[in-house]
């Protein structure tokens, strides 16, 4: 009997467990390019999945995305064999990437899944202010 009640007592102890130990949800997807002729441009997201990194043996010449709302949201040139890009500077939505090496434009998707919220300031000044001169005091000796 009293392993049942313990047996019990965990059960209900895992269950209520399950709902505060919830992972924190992912800011990005990534859906890689497969194709056998991109397998050069190594493009994965960090632990965190805010940033982007792009690895290669080539050159990285060019990046930018497509959104189906704004057309192209980012436009960079890297000229460089790594990069990192933040993707809190990206809105909401699916973003075609193109990673151009000369010849080779390299083609993948980033789904961002939630907007991280921007910060504001603590104190908001919300009245006029107003410049005041200091008033000036003289003296005179008066005889």
């Amino acid at each position: 009997m009293k392993n049942l009640i313990r047996i019990c007592l965990v059960i209900i102890l895992l269950y209520l467990l399950s709902f505060t130990l919830q992972a924190q949800e992912p800011f990005a997807k990534l859906e890689k390019n497969r194709n056998i002729q991109a397998k050069g441009l190594i493009h994965e997201l960090n632990e965190t999945r805010d940033t982007l990194i792009l690895k290669s043996d080539k050159k990285i010449n060019y990046l930018y995305t497509i959104n189906k709302d704004q057309g192209k949201d980012l436009d960079v040139y890297i000229n460089a064999t790594s990069y990192k890009l933040p993707l809190n500077k990206l809105p909401k939505g699916k973003h075609v990437f193109v990673a151009i090496q000369s010849p080779m434009r390299i083609v993948f998707v980033v789904k961002i899944l939630k907007d991280i919220p921007k910060e504001e300031p603590n104190n908001i000044i919300t009245e006029d202010i107003v410049a005041i001169e200091p008033v000036k005091v003289v003296h005179t000796n008066n005889k």
